[in-house]
């Protein structure tokens, strides 16, 4: 084992996401294993501050004893003792991150960790999901492209003791570890290394709409910049042009769009979008007109703040006139321009 090499990957890691300022001070959470134990080597061996707390959850008795004292005997660690007794996994890493707030932590998670989650939240959730390197409340996580045999080579090579907990075996995380990845292994020796590459179209992504793709359940909208939002209604997924000023005149796609009324802007359709002053939805307003479900993401609407004014082809305003420029074959077979004409009656605006 190469120990300086192993470092220099964590290193950049730790660059590339972010984690840790140069030199900086972080607390390592450690349980006394062969991970969190790296963890807290290396990250000293690369000059930073880096001490250890350990959280003595008091499950295994004596166990639970002997594991606090070595990561207070071999690590400097503060100890601190919770009673976690009866608490599920997610209520135990919970009660672990509750403590030491007031600066930043670090996780010994691994490449292996990370694996197991995938797997654990894609059968839970229908999510191949995993762990960020950071989370929100100041925790970071700089061993993610380490694999967990790494880390018994690292503190092999370097002379390291550490623990084995004996409990891991009875959590869900062990479950997957000793009997269904020995299993997809089997099917192909690379079985570890492809789960992981699931992970691969979310780390191209920005992570709010990473997290629009992955999350099935209800709607939700994400900014995408340049006035573009990507939207999901449930198993739909569409690009939507954001709010935009209508100045003068723009261009929506087909569409040519002028008004000389300050305050208008023109977006795509919402659901449950209403005309304003009246109980007609806009989807309605799609429906009767016959416009195909998979033209009305990117049709124009009008708006003045949330009420829509006009409807582009189908809802006239008298101060908003829209052509759209779209190329038909006439009767004879010859191409020809035709604008839309206007299919309702203005609602009421001042």
């Amino acid at each position: 084992m190469d120990t300086a090499a192993l470092r220099n990957r964590i290193e950049d890691d730790i660059r590339r996401h972010g984690l840790i300022e140069p030199g900086g001070e972080v607390c390592c959470l450690v349980s006394g294993g062969a991970d969190s134990t790296c963890l807290w080597h290396a990250l000293r061996a690369l000059g930073y501050g880096a001490s250890a707390l350990h959280v003595n959850h008091k499950l295994r008795g004596a166990g639970s004893d002997e594991d606090a004292r070595f990561c207070r005997d071999e690590l400097g660690a503060d100890v601190i003792e919770l009673d976690g007794r009866g608490l599920s996994e997610a209520a135990l890493r919970e009660q672990r991150y509750s403590i030491g707030r007031d600066g930043l932590r670090a996780t010994g998670h691994t490449a292996s960790d990370q694996v197991e989650t995938i797997l654990y939240r894609l059968a839970s959730r229908g999510t191949a999901t995993g762990m960020d390197a950071s989370r929100a409340d100041g925790v970071v996580r700089p061993l993610l492209s380490v694999w967990r045999a790494e880390t018994a080579a690292y503190c092999e090579a370097e002379g390291l003791a550490f623990r084995v907990d004996a409990t891991n075996a009875d959590t869900k995380r062990g479950l997957i570890r000793d009997e269904i990845l020995p299993l997809l292994r089997r099917l192909h020796p690379a079985a570890d290394a492809n789960v992981l590459r699931a992970l691969d179209l979310r780390e191209t992504l920005p992570p709010a709409l990473a997290e629009l793709l992955s999350s099935p359940a209800g709607s939700k909208r994400v900014d995408l910049g340049g006035g573009v939002q990507a939207v999901r209604e449930y198993d739909r997924l569409w690009l939507e042009h954001g709010p935009v000023d209508l100045a003068g005149e723009i261009r929506w796609g087909e569409w040519r769009i002028r008004s000389g009324l300050e305050g208008l802007k023109v977006r795509g359709w919402r659901p449950g979008d209403r005309l304003a002053g009246r109980a007609k939805k806009i989807q309605d307003v799609f429906v009767d007109a016959k416009v195909p479900r998979s033209e009305r993401e990117a049709w124009p609407l009008v708006v003045r703040g949330d009420e829509v004014i006009a409807v582009p082809g189908l809802v006239e305003h008298p101060a908003v006139e829209a052509t759209r420029d779209r190329r038909r074959l006439d009767g004879a077979g010859q191409e020809a321009n035709r604008a839309e004409a206007p299919a309702w009656p203005a609602p009421e605006c001042e």
